[in-house]
C-alpha cells in the first residue's frame, strides 16, 4: 500500500446543485435548526429537484459536512482576528489608500494561509506573521510619513497666504482703502467669509 496522500472522491453534497448546497450552508448557519430537520428538509429539496434517490444525504455525510464547514468558519474567524490585531498596530489615525491596500492585501494573504493550513495540515509551508508586521508596520511608517509630508505643505500654504493676505492689506491702506476694506481683502486672501 502507498505512504502517498490520496484526494478522496467528492462527497454526495459537493456533488449537488449549487442552490442546494448554499441552503445546507444557510441552514447549518442557523443554530435554530437541528440535523434532523436539515436533514429532512434537504433530501427534500434533492428530490424535488428530480436527482435519484442515490443522491439524498446521510446522517453521517450531513455531519462531515457540518463539521467541515465549521472548521472552516473557526478558521475565518480567527483570520479576522489576527487581521484586527494586525490592524491595531497602526493605531486609531486615519489611513490612506496605501495602508488600506496593505491591510486587504494582509487579510487576503492571511485568509489563504490559514485556509491551505487547515487543508494541508501536514505542509511545511507556515504563516509568516512577522513578516506580515513587519508590512503592517513599514506601511504606518510611510503613512505617518505622508501625513507629515503634507501637513508641512499645508503649513507652508497658510504661512505664503498669511504673508500675501499682510502685503495686500499694507498695499491697500497705501493705496488710500479704508482699514475696514483692507481687511475685507486681506480676509477674502485668506479664504475668512
Amino acid at each position: 500500500m502507498s505512504d502517498k496522500a490520496h484526494r478522496g472522491k467528492p462527497s454526495k453534497i459537493d456533488m449537488l446543485p449549487e442552490h442546494i448546497k448554499s441552503t445546507i450552508d444557510e441552514m447549518l448557519r442557523d443554530a435554530g435548526n437541528s440535523q434532523a430537520d436539515i436533514l429532512f428538509a434537504v433530501n427534500q429539496l434533492i428530490l424535488d429537484a428530480g436527482l435519484p434517490e442515490e443522491a439524498t444525504i446521510s446522517r453521517s455525510g450531513l455531519s462531515r459536512h457540518a463539521q467541515k464547514t465549521e472548521a472552516i468558519a473557526k478558521h475565518l474567524r480567527e483570520t479576522r482576528a489576527a487581521s484586527e490585531a494586525l490592524v491595531a498596530e497602526l493605531g486609531d489615525k486615519p489611513m490612506g489608500d496605501t495602508t488600506k491596500l496593505i491591510v486587504e492585501m494582509a487579510r487576503t494573504q492571511l485568509f489563504q494561509l490559514f485556509q491551505r493550513q487547515m487543508l494541508e495540515p501536514d505542509s511545511a509551508e507556515n504563516i509568516d506573521l512577522d513578516m506580515l508586521k513587519d508590512a503592517m508596520l513599514a506601511a504606518q511608517r510611510l503613512e505617518s510619513t505622508a501625513m507629515k509630508a503634507h501637513q508641512r505643505e499645508k503649513d507652508i500654504r497658510k504661512a505664503f497666504a498669511e504673508e500675501a493676505a499682510a502685503a495686500a492689506e499694507e498695499s491697500a491702506i497705501q493705496a488710500g482703502l479704508t482699514a475696514e476694506g483692507a481687511q475685507q481683502i486681506k480676509n477674502q486672501i485668506l479664504g475668512i467669509a
